[in-house]
């Protein structure tokens, strides 16, 4: 399960990347983080809860007045002088002018650290500065061309698709020869050398000698594999 979703996940991941959508996390399995690190502003994880996993990309959604509300709630139900900054950014947000939030964005944030608040609003404030800054920048989500959103979306299971098929095809050659057809034989010669599997163990024994496949003589060992596959 690990594996296929690091496969899944890793198709949005690199698609992301090459579109020009900069993800800000890439983890495997769901916190807390056993290990961490980040490189290139990108933090690679693996999580306590080896149950799936997840790339963050930034600003999946476009950012609205209910994001403030939902992020800066707590923060603002203890220190009232937050309204007019949160104000002010929430009738940007009204207008659609996501140009003139950015300021008032960093005004907030200047607000949030000169305000004396509880460490779990805090929390939950810098949690909404850092989502909205990802939402308000050029390489959000939301922003992108439709075309490169559905490459980035569909990357995930069509990547699981290709890595079936991989797979598969990897199994096939794998398998040819003796194993794919019941049984193997001796050298050259059209001769049983040993029976591997049923329906084959009902037919063969050891040491017979294959004449004819449907009716065509059998001159050697490469003549039997082509033949069967004919029919």
């Amino acid at each position: 399960l690990g594996l296929l979703v690091l496969v899944h996940e890793a198709g949005h991941f690199f698609s992301a990347r090459a579109v020009g959508m900069s993800p800000r996390r890439f983890y495997i399995g769901f916190p807390p983080a056993l290990v961490k690190v980040k490189r290139k502003g990108i933090e690679y994880g693996i999580g306590a809860i080896p149950l799936g996993g997840y790339v963050k990309i930034p600003g999946m959604h476009r950012p609205a007045p209910s994001d403030l509300e939902t992020f800066f709630g707590p923060a603002l139900a203890e220190a009232p002088q937050l309204l007019a900054p949160l104000e002010r950014l929430k009738r940007k947000f009204e207008e659609g002018d996501m140009e003139g939030a950015r300021p008032l964005l960093s005004e907030l944030e200047q607000a949030l650290e000169e305000t004396s608040v509880s460490n779990g609003a805090r929390k939950a404030a810098r949690r909404g500065l850092n989502e909205l800054k990802d939402g308000l920048g050029g390489d959000a989500y939301w922003r992108q061309r439709t075309w490169k959103k559905v490459l980035v979306i569909f990357a995930g299971p069509g990547t699981n698709l290709l890595f079936a098929i991989v797979i598969f095809a990897a199994l096939f050659v794998v398998g040819s020869g003796g194993y794919r057809l019941g049984f193997s034989l001796k050298g050259d010669a059209p001769v049983v050398d040993s029976v591997i599997a049923d329906p084959a163990a009902e037919i063969l024994k050891p040491g017979d000698r294959i004449l004819r496949i449907n009716g065509e003589s059998v001159r050697s060992s490469g003549d039997v594999p082509s033949l069967i596959e004919k029919s």
